[in-house]
């Protein structure tokens, strides 16, 4: 399904252990995309190219940024763990070749998510924080309503979100607090 040279260039570029990871989210992306009826092929490569952005050291994962002129707003400026999702979509185009936007889409916004997400887009957030090398309070139910309704599980997962962040003291991107309260709004959940 994933070429082999894209196994070895994002095990060299990320390192065995998010590799690792990336494989568990290709994995987990699969297995939601069957469930709820989405390409396979579009799940499995931006679930496993998720984390190309991931550039090891934060002098790197700067200076990339910049080397692809990507703007960065005020909240990823001050919370670089962020800055992989832009960097990643860009990666995902220069260096592996990529031109569906909807994978595109779904490696830049696995990190905040954002409103109006596609169903590609809520896979590979959902799978990302899922797959089975995760472990944290909470993922059990996260995993249990991730199967069960797609929007509840995401809901969950963003109010955890939220709260892991605040609890830290670091900054909330606005595109997460767009995304949750969208399906608040638009959905009716709570």
């Amino acid at each position: 399904m994933i070429e082999k040279w894209m196994h070895e260039k994002l095990k060299e570029d990320i390192g065995e252990a998010r590799y690792r990871h990336s494989v568990g989210v290709m994995n987990t992306s699969i297995e939601l995309a069957k469930r709820y009826g989405y390409p396979v092929e579009e799940a499995a490569l931006a679930g496993f190219l998720h984390d190309c952005g991931k550039i090891q050291g934060e002098i790197n994962l700067l200076k990339t940024a910049d080397d692809f002129d990507i703007i960065l707003d005020n909240v990823m400026r001050n919370n670089i763990q962020l800055i992989h999702g832009p960097l990643g979509e860009q990666i995902a185009i220069e260096e592996y070749h990529i031109t569906n936007r909807n994978i595109l889409d779904a490696i830049r916004y696995h990190t905040t998510g954002r409103e109006n997400m596609t169903l590609l887009e809520k896979i590979v957030y959902m799978a990302d924080i899922i797959e089975p090398g995760r472990s944290f309070d909470g993922v059990d139910k996260i995993r249990q309503l991730a199967y069960e309704d797609l929007d509840h599980g995401l809901l969950y997962a963003l109010d955890r979100t939220i709260i892991f962040v605040v609890q830290r003291g670091l900054l909330v991107h606005l595109d997460t607090i767009k995304a949750r309260n969208q399906l608040i709004i638009l959905k009716g959940l709570e």
